[in-house]
Parts: structure tokens; C-alpha cells; sequence
């Protein structure tokens, strides 16, 4: 788990894994800086990294809408890639 803090509860920063459908091209890459970014081999893209809270995660989920990207799944928590 990071070491982040969230600086409005005093509590960590929380891990998500986005899963978005096809791969991100470089430029839009640069649209999700801090998060990780892994390709996989099944065409889909997985975003892993700490979310310091709900605001940052919708904020996350709006990029991913206005890029007109399918949204696969969002899950909480440090979790292993398929």
C-alpha cells in the first residue's frame, strides 16, 4: 500500500486498478501521469497506483470518458494482474 497521504482524512492514499479496452496510445498516456501503465498481452490497458481520494478517482473516470475510452473495470485495492 503507498505512503501516501490523504492530507483531508489523515488516512493512505488508496490503490486502484483501472482496466481500460485497447491499448493507449503514447500521447494519451500522458494523460494518466503517477498512475502505472501496463499494456497487456489481450489488448487491454491497466492503470494501477495510489488515488488520494474520491474526487482524484471520478476526476480519473471523467478523463477516461472524455477520451471516449471503454471503461473494462475498476477495483480497489492492490490487486495481481490477470
Amino acid at each position: 500500500m503507498s505512503n501516501e497521504r490523504n492530507t483531508k482524512t489523515g488516512g493512505e492514499a488508496v490503490v486502484y486498478q483501472i482496466r481500460l479496452a485497447g491499448h493507449l496510445s503514447r500521447t494519451l498516456t500522458n494523460r494518466f501521469e503517477g498512475l502505472t501503465i501496463t499494456l497487456e498481452e489481450n489488448g487491454d490497458t491497466l492503470l494501477t497506483g495510489p488515488v488520494i481520494d474520491q474526487a482524484a478517482l471520478h476526476g480519473l473516470l471523467r478523463t477516461v470518458r472524455d477520451l471516449g475510452i471503454p471503461l473494462v473495470s475498476v477495483n480497489r485495492g492492490a490487486l495481481e494482474p490477470r
